[in-house]
């Protein structure tokens, strides 16, 4: 793919960049011209070891000489302008090429999924999967895509100009995106938020999804308007019910987003049954669509609630496709079954909502509860359960001093009214951040129970604990085992199909244990929790995080779902997705495609190919579970160190994250005063060592972990284990996309920094030796040589923003050498921020 990618993608964007010259804009001219030149200085600066100051002045003395320092400031801010302008052109020329440079028909997809197990006579087993399989892709608001809508709007068409080679339009969107801001005015609320990934869903997944599910089954010759699965995939969505994400999240926000993407829905189902109604223009038929398509009229535009649920629709839908076969043999009946599919698969939800919040907030609510009725909330954890499962009734909203605690009571309630509009599938699961007990789970079912009316067995939401740390990820087999054994639980899990969901690590696994000890603890637990599981006749459903070790550093998730082999449940796929992420893998029908396909086929081939090199056997755990442990003493120690907290709040640009108008949610939690490790948010901790090309939480401690294995003459061991399973090489693979982007000339002033020296001098040391290990273990001579592709695009977008990398060093380096910030400064950080963030693309 290869020679293809560098005709499609790398000339074409050295020809398209040389039309920004042409734009009849006077600065860009200078700056494009000047460009070049700040580029070739940043390559030689840093190979003769300058600092960004050294870089950055040395510019201007030779190609500016004798401008003010007002004057120089503009031209920085000019010349990170066009970057960023150069980012969106590279992106789009990327995606235009998108089926040429991915084997769009290849491995993974559905076609050749379907080949292959008619090949292997395992058809019927597939059929047979598929009743119960699922893909579950989750969109989060976590902040780290900086386009705004209208900037977006022009990516999509420049993208498409591009695909037809219309220079003409091409020019003129380049001139749009010379005059057209790309920075927020003004932050963005939650409401703001859910609707721009709402446009993701109109767009492209209310298409893609039904496209895969429709080639599937009549791939392997299913009706579709009987298919007793039709969620084969689904979207969940965390913006307006994640409060512990973001706390400005209300239950106002949760009703007005379920309402936002029901009448959003809607309005694809309005368009589709108006181009149905074009077709079935029958007698018996047409009047069975007609009534359709006045029920979803009324609903859209009169607020008139013509349908108690789905399948009242469904109904009038089903009516007119027995009139067209009995009445006209069927024509156009392949029109009428796809609507009828769509309704199937979407519903009146279209996305499933969650309600997420962190288990403390639930632990003061009941503290609160008891202070009430004159109690106290304190004893051993089984005293505790026992009180908050006695209780019969929660004390009314009023009654409660702590506006917080009355939100978290009102978001419950939410669930009953977004379920009588949207559907049980609307909003039926809560998600329990920070889970370390039987109690924290209890804590929320009995919330649940009581503010919902309900009696055991009869409560609509499903308990989802989210166990992160890596003490958490180690307890929660007992803690689930003990669950599993408690007489009332047993019967709620019952009355939801003996299912119970758990989401594990997310990107907070990684913050605390580091790259290496997360991803295995993660795998470890998986396992054991699939055990006790299976144990209790419960089917236990996983939800991952693609910010924490699934994906961590751009990696592909299908490779590490397919790559978990027999012991860990198979039976759903659930990811979170986010920023980029969702623009860039899933932000057009055909990367959607492709993409969700992948997915798709890696946890059925799991199922149907059982490959025992997938079960690791005891030496091969032994090796891993000693290369964990000694990677997380190496970051136990960086995260320790005395200046790793100061480093990140005043080195960093972790400060700026609150500031960029990118999202609705602080930087921290907590209202304290001071920056703590525990209360940082993973999006700003992990942005801020990719916006220093460091991505420390990509790869720390695995090069000290290798090297010491290799002292124990294990070095053999490892090799093999990285030819012989699929998980490690996953996992190193993984590891080697967050080096690939690590750049460390560009800090590399801090190793005379009296304050930082030390420190830097620890990161880099760490950065070099994983990068000197993993080419070892994996026989190569350049990190990620197996992937050409990937390692072209990193490499061309890392020269992109290296102006900007050396702008955003050369403030920071002032200010530390002044021992004060400017407003000056502060500015070109925080301007330099997007098109770095934009540019990496799948950092997650």
């Amino acid at each position: 793919m290869y020679p293809i990618y560098d005709t499609q993608v790398a000339k074409r964007f050295t020809i398209y960049n040389s039309l920004f010259l042409d734009l009849p804009f006077d600065d860009i001219y200078v700056t494009g011209t000047l460009l070049p030149f700040l580029g070739k200085a940043c390559e030689r600066g840093y190979a003769s070891g300058k600092s960004p100051r050294e870089i950055i002045d040395g510019f201007f003395e030779e190609m500016m000489p004798g401008e003010n320092e007002k004057k120089r400031f503009d031209f920085l801010f000019e010349m990170i302008q066009y970057v960023e302008r150069q980012v969106v052109l590279f992106d789009s020329i990327e995606d235009a090429a998108y089926e040429k440079i991915n084997d769009i028909s290849g491995k993974g997809s559905v076609k050749a999924l379907i080949n292959r197990v008619e090949t292997d006579r395992k058809k019927e087993a597939l059929i047979e999967k598929l009743k119960t399989f699922s893909v579950r892709l989750t969109l989060t608001a976590h902040p780290t895509q900086f386009y705004p809508g209208n900037v977006l709007g022009i990516i999509t068409d420049l993208e498409n100009a591009i695909r037809h080679d219309d220079l003409e339009s091409i020019n003129l969107l380049l001139q749009q995106l010379g005059k057209t801001g790309f920075i927020n005015r003004e932050q963005p609320t939650p409401f703001n938020e859910a609707v721009s990934l709402i446009w993701y869903l109109e767009n492209v997944f209310y298409h893609s999804i039904p496209d895969i599910i429709i080639r599937l089954l009549k791939g392997l010759g299913q009706p579709l308007h009987t298919w007793e699965n039709p969620a084969i995939l689904k979207v969940g969505f965390w913006p307006g019910g994640d409060r512990d994400g973001n706390p400005f999240v209300t239950h106002e926000t949760t009703i007005q987003v379920a309402d936002r993407l029901k009448k959003w829905l809607m309005r694809c189902y309005y368009r589709d049954l108006r181009a149905l109604k074009k077709r079935l223009t029958f007698k018996h038929v047409e009047e069975h669509i007609v009534k359709a398509e006045r029920g979803i009229y009324y609903t859209l535009f009169e607020n008139k609630e013509m349908y108690s649920s789905k399948d009242d629709l469904l109904a009038i839908l089903f009516d007119a496709r027995e009139a067209l076969v009995k009445y006209h043999d069927g024509l156009f009946l392949d029109l009428l079954d796809r609507f009828i599919l769509k309704v199937r698969i979407f519903g009146f939800h279209f996305a499933h909502m969650d309600l997420r919040q962190d288990s403390r907030k639930h632990d003061g609510l009941w503290e609160e509860v008891f202070n009430i009725q004159g109690k106290e909330y304190v004893g051993t954890e089984d005293e505790l359960i026992d009180k908050v499962m006695k209780t019969k009734a929660l004390p009314s909203l009023e009654h409660f001093e702590e506006p917080f605690h009355r939100e978290i009571l009102q978001s419950m309630a939410t669930v009953k009214s977004v379920q009588k509009s949207n559907g049980e599938e609307g909003l039926h699961r809560y998600i329990i951040s920070n889970c370390q007990s039987v109690l924290h789970i209890l804590e929320v079912y009995q919330m649940a129970k009581l503010t919902m009316g309900v009696k055991p067995g009869g409560l609509p939401v499903d308990i989802v604990p989210l166990f992160e740390t890596i003490d958490d990820l180690k307890m929660a087999p007992e803690i689930m085992t003990r669950l599993y054994n408690m007489p009332e639980y047993k019967t709620h899990l019952k009355s939801r199909g003996s299912k119970q969901s758990i989401m594990l690590g997310f990107s907070d696994g990684t913050k605390d244990g580091g790259y290496l000890k997360a991803n295995w603890s993660i795998l470890v637990a998986k396992e054991e929790l699939t055990r006790v599981s299976r144990e209790n006749g419960i089917e236990v459903v996983f939800f991952d995080g693609r910010g924490g070790p699934v994906a961590r550093g751009g990696g592909n998730l299908h490779n590490f779902y397919a790559s978990l082999g027999q012991k860990v449940e198979n039976s759903e796929i659930q990811v979170t997705i986010q920023g980029q992420t969702i623009s860039s893998n899933y932000g057009k029908q055909v990367s959607c495609t492709y993409n969700f396909e992948q997915l798709l086929s890696a946890g059925l081939e799991n199922h149907l190919y059982p490959d025992a090199e997938k079960n690791l056997n005891d030496e091969q755990r032994a090796l891993i579970q000693q290369l964990a442990d000694s990677g997380y003493e190496a970051y136990k120690n960086l995260k320790n160190h005395p200046k790793f907290v100061p480093y990140l709040e005043h080195v960093a640009p972790l400060k700026f994250f609150g500031m960029t108008n990118i999202g609705s949610r602080p930087m921290k939690r907590g209202g304290g005063a001071g920056l703590k490790f525990e209360d940082l948010r993973a999006i700003p901790f992990v942005g801020s060592w990719a916006q220093m090309k460091q991505n420390i939480p990509g790869f720390y401690g695995v090069g000290s972990a290798i090297s010491q294995l290799e002292k124990e003459g294990k070095m053999d061991e490892l090799k093999k284990l990285y030819q012989d399973s699929l998980f490690f090489r996953t996992l190193l693979g993984n590891s080697m996309q967050s080096l690939n982007k690590c750049f460390y000339p560009a800090t590399a002033y801090l190793k005379d920094n009296p304050e930082y020296s030390e420190f830097w001098k620890m990161l880099y040391k760490e950065f070099e030796c994983s990068v000197k290990k993993l080419k070892k273990v994996a026989g190569m001579e350049e990190l990620l040589e197996d992937n050409p592709v990937s390692k072209a695009s990193i490499e061309i977008r890392e020269r992109i923003v290296l102006p900007l990398i050396t702008i955003q060093q050369y403030a920071i380096q002032i200010g530390l050498e002044k021992g004060a910030s400017a407003e000056i400064l502060d500015k070109l950080i925080l301007r330099t921020m997007f098109g770095i963030i934009n540019a990496t693309r799948n950092a997650a």
